[in-house]
């Protein structure tokens, strides 16, 4: 895109490029995302950025408006992006370039080359302007105090946290914490996440409460609320998440437990709720095919439901294996009612968490068959839990789909099927699509006497790359239509 591009779509307050560029106004020194409502200035004062850290590094300050914090990110399929995103979760908050570097697969020296080249910015400096940004969006939206915020947001001191606020965006951190915030010390947790509309929000509710782990998670579809309790980072609590459709956001409720990880997990939200989806870009591509246009006018906006946990997802879809859905639902519940460790939370229907890879690697396989469940499932169960705990789903960022299914297949009761629907929804490849399922085949057969081959749907999904995740979803959407 050219500096003319930038300028119409910031003159038109378009929301399909919230998070992809912020437009950096020279004669007041702030930075703004495409849909700021103030009064657009003349080109000649703009000057664009692909993201905050740039906008900042070139002494620029956010916009107490829009709030750049707000923004969802540009989800690109490139390394430097995914990097970017584990910075943006804090992988550089107590760890070192050294060990991000170790951790996706390259030396310290090639991580800051792919970052300058791609963004021109150190990783050092891109991460410093992510927990600045957090801590002000905490300011901005919670009761939380300045200790705690500086602590959640990565930095070591509280003292390092106002000298470098004060020195970036020349204001004190108390400044911008609203009055009406400011008295409510006891309540719990909210911050919201902006995304781009459209957002099918009760489909995607829908779909998640048919697959609902009993006592692990509830979805009230009558008041449009997810909930479900949470353990990251040593801490445990719950969350609900609820949509702001005017406000074009999603609402987070939060325990007060989770203060000191809040950083990690609203990562894991923005990937579980897919926030950062394009969806007139990925729909553009992808309404080409007649048989998805039809579906994409019904439900425009609908997401790939992720997870909060890769590996109770990864779990939940062995359960499912050559069952129903509601089949696989029950025989989760039991897993969790034998083996969760309980946890008190504001709803009934929220009573235990999800047993970790540990817990269930620790048991014997005719224990994880009384669930109701076949010998080899148990023992594919048991397999797969310590491959969790071996570091099998911690992958580096770098490895593509394919290599990431066959080493999912490597596991004994792994297939196809298996490994596909596990990267798409619980490793978050938007590529990854289970041809063999049966529903899929369905939706794209001509007739019901004439059952379309899994080859054939594979040719045909051909045409949907690098969206076929989200093919799947609109092909699985069209059968309950």
């Amino acid at each position: 895109m050219t500096s003319q591009d930038y300028y119409r779509a910031l003159a038109a307050k378009d929301a399909r490029f919230d998070g992809v560029f912020f437009a950096g106004i020279k004669s007041t020194g702030i930075y703004c995302r495409p849909i700021c409502r103030v009064k657009t200035p003349r080109q000649a004062s703009c000057v664009f950025f692909s993201s905050q850290a740039a906008a900042e590094a070139a002494g620029f300050r956010p916009c107490l408006r829009c709030r750049p914090e707000l923004a969802p990110y540009d989800l690109q399929q490139n390394l430097a992006h995914a990097i970017w995103h584990k910075i943006a979760a804090g992988a550089l908050n107590g760890h070192s370039v050294e060990t991000l570097a170790k951790h996706v697969g390259l030396s310290s020296r090639q991580l800051r080359r792919v970052m300058l080249n791609e963004f021109g910015l150190s990783p050092i400096e891109m991460a410093q302007t992510q927990r600045l940004l957090f801590a002000k969006k905490l300011i901005q939206e919670t009761a939380l105090s300045m200790t705690d915020i500086a602590f959640s947001a990565g930095f070591g001191s509280v003292r390092r946290f106002n000298a470098l606020f004060e020195e970036r965006y020349q204001l004190k951190p108390a400044s911008i914490r609203r009055a009406a915030i400011s008295n409510e010390a006891n309540a719990n947790i909210q911050l919201r996440l902006a995304y781009r509309p459209p957002y099918a929000w009760e489909t995607l509710l829908a779909y998640l409460r048919g697959r609902a782990m009993k006592g692990v998670e509830s979805v009230d579809l009558q008041q449009g609320c997810y909930r479900r309790s949470i353990r990251v980072g040593g801490k445990q609590g719950w969350i609900a998440v609820s949509h702001l459709e005017q406000k074009q956001q999603l609402l987070l409720e939060i325990a007060p437990s989770l203060a000191a990880v809040l950083l990690p997990l609203l990562a894991t939200i923005r990937q579980q709720f897919d926030v950062e989806a394009n969806p007139l870009v990925i729909a553009a591509h992808l309404q080409s095919d007649p048989l998805l246009a039809k579906q994409i006018e019904q439900t425009p906006g609908l997401r790939v439901p992720g997870c909060f946990s890769s590996f109770e997802l990864a779990i939940r879809a062995i359960l499912g294996q050559q069952v129903s859905v509601a089949g696989a639902t029950t025989v989760a519940g039991r897993l969790v009612e034998q083996f969760g460790e309980p946890i008190e939370t504001p709803w009934a229907t929220v009573t235990h968490h999800f047993p970790t890879a540990a817990q269930i690697a620790s048991l014997e396989i005719n224990q994880i068959a009384g669930i109701g469940i076949p010998t080899k499932r148990a023992e594919t169960i048991s397999a797969f839990a310590k491959f969790a705990l071996d570091g099998g789903l911690q992958s580096s960022v770098n490895i593509s789909l394919e290599q990431q299914v066959q080493k999912l297949k490597t596991l004994p009761g792994i297939g196809e099927w298996t490994a596909q629907y596990i990267a798409m929804r619980g490793l978050r490849y938007p590529n990854a699509f289970p041809a063999g399922d049966l529903g899929l085949r369905k939706a794209v057969s001509e007739s019901a006497g004439m059952l379309c081959s899994e080859k054939a749907l594979l040719e045909r999904a051909q045409a949907w790359s690098p969206w076929r995740s989200y093919a799947a979803l609109l092909l699985w959407q069209s059968l309950s239509s």
